[in-house]
């Protein structure tokens, strides 16, 4: 954990304040223990009894990297269940596109690709770089971007009568206060994901906006599905699913499995617009508390993560992504700016 992370401090040891009180660490993953247990038992039931109720048991987007592949292989496979795998083909690499396409001739799961506007798109990117809110460009990006395509999944699974949204989020992934295990019901009922800030800036037509999840826009008494996020109800380790993918022949190598190479290319971007904000990855947190509670590998990241760093501050390898990215938007360096308060682009719980 970098010492510039708020609130880490380290000891002469090197030792920081999270991992210093054994029994609190503990206690901790206990909880978190007892909390998946609690998932597990829902997740089960909830398969159990939603199975068979449509032509499909449930939907999973599909971004390509080893969780959403995983993911896949074991609904479909070892659950036996009748999967319809979702991808939005918004800058989505090489590579996992290859990973897509070798995962769904593996596993005979039919596909929807969905490409919006583009345009749009860069838009909404370079308005929100250069608008920042105070936790800088990853959280800015992410929970407006991940809103658009977890929309998009949901506006799917009510048109083909899916129950179930099953998504390939790591624990830790979202945030915790937006998901942990499932959005809420009200999330989905009774909130309109248009971001209010976007909203506000006049920046965007109703066109742009409509492309947000507003359950107004739907028939009074939808039903709409659950969202799941299935690794926060079962075991989880990061490097154990990069092996099984590569040993069940769903991706093509350890290469294709790792989240350095299959992540969505402007990621770079905002990684390097935090780098220079913070002075520490913004997943840093989240990695750190993987390993701490044994879910991810303390020696593959204590190398992992400086080196990554140093790539994209110099945008050297997939660092040049960082280059790439800027020139498709327009932006220079100077242009990367926080400027919004915390929580401008959190949408609002209005009931229908």
């Amino acid at each position: 954990m970098p010492v510039a992370v708020p609130g880490v401090s380290l000891a002469d040891d090197g030792i920081c304040n999270l991992c210093r009180d054994p029994a609190a660490l503990a206690s901790e993953a206990a909880q978190a223990e007892k909390g998946r247990r609690s998932f597990a038992d829902d997740l089960q039931q909830t398969l159990e009894r939603t199975r068979g109720q449509g032509e499909y048991d449930c939907l999973v987007p599909l971004s390509g990297g080893k969780d959403s592949i995983f993911l896949l292989y074991r609904l479909a496979v070892e659950l036996k269940l009748r999967v319809l795998a979702f991808t939005v083909d918004i800058n989505i690499p090489t590579i996992a596109w290859e990973n897509i396409r070798r995962a769904l001739g593996k596993l005979n799961i039919d596909h929807i690709s969905y490409s919006p506007s583009h345009d749009f798109y860069r838009r909404l990117f370079r308005y929100l770089l250069c608008n920042q809110e105070a936790r800088g460009a990853v959280y800015t990006i992410s929970y407006v971007y991940a809103p658009l395509f977890e929309g998009d999944a949901i506006r799917l699974a009510v048109q083909k009568g899916i129950p179930l949204v099953l998504a390939g989020y790591s624990p830790g992934q979202p945030e915790p206060e937006r998901m942990l295990y499932e959005f809420s019901p009200q999330l989905l009922r009774d909130t309109d994901w248009t971001p209010p800030e976007l909203a506000a800036c006049g920046e965007f037509t109703s066109d742009d906006l409509g492309r947000f999840h507003n359950p107004r826009r739907f028939p009074v008494g939808t039903a709409f599905p659950r969202y799941l996020a299935p690794f926060h109800a079962w075991p989880y380790n990061q490097e154990e699913i990069m092996r099984r993918v590569v040993e069940l022949d769903l991706v093509a190598s350890s290469k294709h499995a790792n989240p350095i190479h299959s992540n969505y290319p402007i990621n770079w971007l905002l990684m390097y617009s935090d780098l220079r904000a913070f002075g520490y990855n913004p997943y840093a947190p989240e990695f750190s508390s993987l390993i701490r509670h044994g879910k991810a590998n303390r020696n593959y990241w204590r190398m992992m993560g400086p080196l990554v760093d140093f790539l994209i501050r110099n945008r050297l390898g997939p660092g040049k992504e960082v280059t790439r990215s800027m020139q498709w938007l327009g932006l220079t360096a100077d242009d990367l700016r926080i400027s919004k308060p915390r929580g401008a682009y959190d949408p609002v719980i209005t009931p229908r």
